[in-house]
């Protein structure tokens, strides 16, 4: 059975006492057009639903029962083509975005604060995943777009690099390196060392780094976020490899971030969607206002 929705709310019209000639004025169609519509739902639901008494129609016992579940259906139709009008809306959507978390600390804040000025009433749903879940957010229609480290190697899902953000290396307070700028990792290979665990990516690009430099690093403690490491950094037990944005202050006087001069010493940041749907327009001006925002701080 497929039941037209015009005829049904012709029906719900009529049955509220607006006569067809006013229906067909109303839905520019012709009168006749209406009678035919109201008379196949008839035959499909298998009742009369509408007699005539003089020039009106007015409901049967089989229509007032009927007319209860359409209003129903009809309220519930108009309630989801208002959010889906909501929803496609570049200025009133719904975008939802995965990151890692150590991209939630400075990066995924500052591009939706700048997304928001200029279009204040979209909303926003926020995934935090790990680097090794880069994608499933993605396929399962959870998220619209993923800021990201980690570079796609699925063809359903497209990454598209968008800066390189240096790598620091926190040292807290009063270590004897802790007054320079910069520092190459071979001047700490005697240290202990504060990382992430082995689902982060970069815990593997920091055991590069240390190898490239020519040794393997004594793990003292791992975490499972970069506040985590930092905190044990100022505790005075190990230094770490880790992300500083540019032009950014550390607030904490506990830890000093020196530049590392070894070759390699960044991370790719980009953005991932699936290519298996088309985004929304709010989902789609925020992609252009990330790719905007990070390739000029990228440069």
């Amino acid at each position: 059975m497929t039941m037209d929705i015009a005829a049904l709310r012709w029906f719900q019209q009529v049955a509220d006492g607006v006569t067809v000639t006013e229906v067909s004025d109303l839905d520019q169609v012709s009168q006749s057009g209406v009678s035919r519509a109201l008379g196949r739902l008839e035959r499909e639901v298998g009742a009369q639903l509408l007699r005539r008494s003089g020039r009106t129609l007015r409901m049967t016992r089989a229509g007032a029962t009927f007319k209860r579940y359409v209003a129903k259906l009809l309220h519930d139709l108009d309630d989801g083509l208002a959010a889906l009008s909501e929803l496609a809306s570049p200025e009133s959507g719904t975008v939802a975005i995965a990151f890692q978390p150590s991209l939630g600390t400075w990066l995924v804040p500052e591009l939706v604060a700048s997304f928001r000025q200029e279009h204040p009433g979209v909303h926003f749903v926020l995934h935090q995943v790990i680097d090794e879940l880069i994608g499933p957010t993605l396929w399962r229609g959870e998220a619209d777009v993923e800021i990201t480290t980690l570079a796609s190697n699925v063809d359903t899902v497209r990454w598209r690099p968008l800066m390189a953000e240096p790598l620091q290396l926190a040292v807290p307070a009063g270590h004897p390196l802790a007054d320079r700028t910069s520092v190459r990792l071979a001047d700490v290979a005697e240290d202990p060392f504060v990382m992430l665990n082995r689902n982060f990516v970069l815990r593997r690009t920091s055991e590069r780094l240390c190898e490239s430099a020519g040794f393997a690093p004594t793990i003292a403690f791992e975490g499972d976020d970069l506040s985590t490491v930092t905190g044990f950094v100022a505790a005075r037990l190990g230094v770490a490899i880790v992300p500083m944005p540019r032009n950014r202050v550390p607030a904490d006087g506990s830890v000093r971030y020196l530049s590392v001069e070894d070759d390699g010493a960044v991370r790719e940041i980009g953005i991932a969607w699936s290519t298996e749907r088309r985004l929304l327009p709010a989902a789609a001006a925020f992609r252009r206002h990330v790719v905007d925002q990070l390739s000029r701080w990228g440069n």
